[in-house]
């Protein structure tokens, strides 16, 4: 359950977010706030899906067991 909230996360913030963030100023590092807003998403659903497969038990049974699956 925690980790289909966190997968969800940058969806919200990105699309969900922008109707509530539209605007041009303040300008943050020189970018209109509604692409910084976009721009810091994008970082951290980066760092989120790190988080996610770090997490995922799927992954922790593969790097147990010493062996990549492959099909």
């Amino acid at each position: 359950m925690l980790l289909r909230v966190l997968a969800a996360l940058p969806f919200i913030g990105i699309l969900v977010g922008i109707a509530f963030v539209n605007r041009v100023e303040p300008i943050v590092l020189g970018m209109p706030f509604v692409l910084a807003w976009i721009v810091m998403w994008v970082v951290l659903s980066a760092i989120i899906m790190a988080i996610v497969y770090s997490l995922d038990p799927s992954n922790r049974q593969i790097a147990a067991d010493g062996e990549e699956v492959r099909p």
